[in-house]
């Protein structure tokens, strides 16, 4: 395994910026049904604030990312090609070999702490989750979140994960002092197709429920309708069940983004649909034959098709870029944020 010539910025190889050593990782495995057959290396990072690549698509520069690989096992995750830098699986590997960089939380301080930081948006959940079941036992988001209210410092956060409930009174804290986003990912209600496509995930009724306990404390929660998978989940009726969920669990807007293949993530999910859909896999190859994208034209129908049924149910999309501030609360009930992604069919990365 590689550890050395990681890129504390990029995330690629490069030999005068290794973000950690050999001798500072430590292997761990737990004898737990919801760990078992996972494997996890605790590592002391160099780096955890990273600047987004210029030529990237994101709203955002700035990304904090705790975690590398993700037990959610998303077949179709783009960050499965980060798993290859350290010369680790991009596949089952990315699914069960995690890299835990322990000392974030501190990390995270100093670099806000420093004359250099100019207090710029923090993006986390933009790589893998780091609302991962792996957050259960390690909890590093608990520091993280308290290094970002403590220097009142703006974040916004993406997840498919239950677990972020856990610290809605850091959240609710930390919108007392600057802004905080929340956005929660729903692709799709179909539970064939998550359990298929998703297997680690909480089901997507779970997640509709983060959106009404946000919505229960009068907070705004913004979901981002990720991915949709062409010829899968992109019916007329499965958009509009999709939408009519997440209007019905309170979400302030709906934001769609439809199934990107990168190099890394590509393989997996082509080798995935063929086992379970051998019939589509001619249709994928004449729809991505130009690459990571689906062409412009379906994008723009998909988007359309959403952003109309979200009138009808009465949400709407997001601005990019511009995360809702939370309302304090007038009761002392721990609350959190709200949704941030753009309307526009661009892609963001997904968990």
């Amino acid at each position: 395994m590689r550890w050395e010539n990681l890129s504390p910025d990029s995330g690629h190889s490069r030999a005068d910026a290794a973000l950690f050593g050999a001798e500072a990782v430590v292997t761990r495995t737990f004898d737990t049904p919801e760990f078992r057959g996972v494997t996890f290396h605790e590592i002391r990072a160099r780096s955890i604030v990273n600047r987004v690549p210029g030529a990237s698509r994101m709203p955002f520069e700035w990304t904090v990312n705790p975690y590398r690989g993700c037990t959610h096992a998303c077949v179709y995750c783009f960050a499965r090609k980060t798993h290859s830098y350290l010369d680790l699986d991009t596949g089952l590997g990315f699914d069960s070999q995690i890299v835990v960089k322990v000392n974030a939380p501190e990390l995270l301080r100093r670099r806000l702490s420093s004359r250099s930081w100019q207090g710029e948006h923090i993006a986390m959940g933009t790589n893998v989750d780091c609302y991962q079941r792996a957050e259960g036992r390690y909890r590093l988001m608990p520091g993280i979140l308290a290094a970002l209210r403590d220097h009142a410092n703006p974040f916004s956060i993406l997840t498919k994960g239950t677990l972020i409930l856990r610290d809605l009174p850091l959240l609710r804290q930390a919108a007392e002092v600057t802004d905080v986003g929340v956005s929660v990912s729903v692709g799709f209600t179909d539970e064939t197709l998550w359990r298929t496509v998703e297997p680690g995930t909480p089901a997507p009724e779970r997640r509709l429920d983060v959106v009404r306990a946000l919505a229960g404390q009068g907070i705004g929660c913004g979901v981002l309708m990720a991915p949709v998978i062409p010829f899968l989940s992109d019916r007329p009726d499965q958009l509009r069940a999709t939408v009519r969920a997440v209007a019905g669990a309170g979400a302030t807007s709906v934001t769609p983004l439809v199934l990107h293949l990168r190099p890394g993530a590509r393989e997996w999910f082509m080798s995935w649909l063929e086992r379970h859909h051998p019939h589509l896999v001619a249709r994928y190859a004449r729809l991505y034959a130009e690459g990571a994208y689906a062409p412009k034209w379906y994008q723009r129908r998909i988007t359309r098709q959403v952003h109309q049924l979200a009138e009808e149910y009465g949400i709407g999309p997001a601005r990019a870029g511009t995360p809702r501030r939370v309302r304090p609360a007038e009761v002392t009930d721990p609350a959190g944020p709200t949704g941030q992604p753009g309307a526009e069919p661009t892609q963001l990365t997904l968990l």
